[in-house]
Formats: C-alpha cells, sequence, structure tokens
C-alpha cells in the first residue's frame, strides 16, 4: 500500500510541475497576444525607443543614402572621404551639389 501512496504523491507532484510550466507558458502568449492587439499593424516586434540624437543620427543617415545613391563610383568615393575627414554633414551637402550637376 505504501508505494501505491507514493506512487501517487509523485504523480501528483509531476502533474503540479506540468501545470506551473503551462501556466507560465500561457502567460508569456497572453502577452504576446496583448503586445500584438495594441499594435495590429505591426510584426509582432517591439520598436525600442529611440532618443532624440539616435533619431536625429538616422535622419542624416537617411538624407545621406539617398543623395549617395544617385552618385557614380568615383564621386562616392570622394563623398566617403569627406565624411571621414568633415563629418556627415559637410558630406550631405557635398553629395547633394555632385548629384545636382
Amino acid at each position: 500500500m505504501k508505494s501505491r501512496a507514493g506512487l501517487a504523491v509523485r504523480e501528483i507532484r509531476k502533474l503540479r510541475i506540468a501545470l506551473s510550466t503551462a501556466h507560465r507558458s500561457l502567460a508569456r502568449l497572453s502577452r504576446h497576444i496583448a503586445a500584438t492587439a495594441a499594435n495590429p499593424g505591426g510584426n509582432g516586434h517591439v520598436r525600442p525607443r529611440l532618443s532624440t540624437k539616435a533619431s536625429a543620427s538616422l535622419v542624416l543617415q537617411g538624407c545621406y543614402m539617398s543623395y549617395m545613391r544617385q552618385l557614380k563610383p568615383r564621386q562616392k568615393a570622394q563623398v566617403r572621404k569627406i565624411r571621414e575627414a568633415k563629418g556627415v554633414r559637410v558630406a550631405i551637402s557635398q553629395a547633394k551639389r555632385l548629384a545636382s550637376s
């Protein structure tokens, strides 16, 4: 009889562990669903908050890349050298000048 009682206790313990694992999984799933419901047009990924400085940097990078796409390889090399020496803003103005000519 003792072995049957011990077996029942072990089975109950296993069941408790399985239920707690399922509970944690459901909690994670509900958080994910809540995040997705808050942003229905999104792809399920939460975008990190950007600082003002990081946001401005991305805007500058976009301007730089848009002008660089229009240039020929030799002109791109010139603009890259200017970017290394004088910075992004000067490089953008030079790329703008080269692209419009």
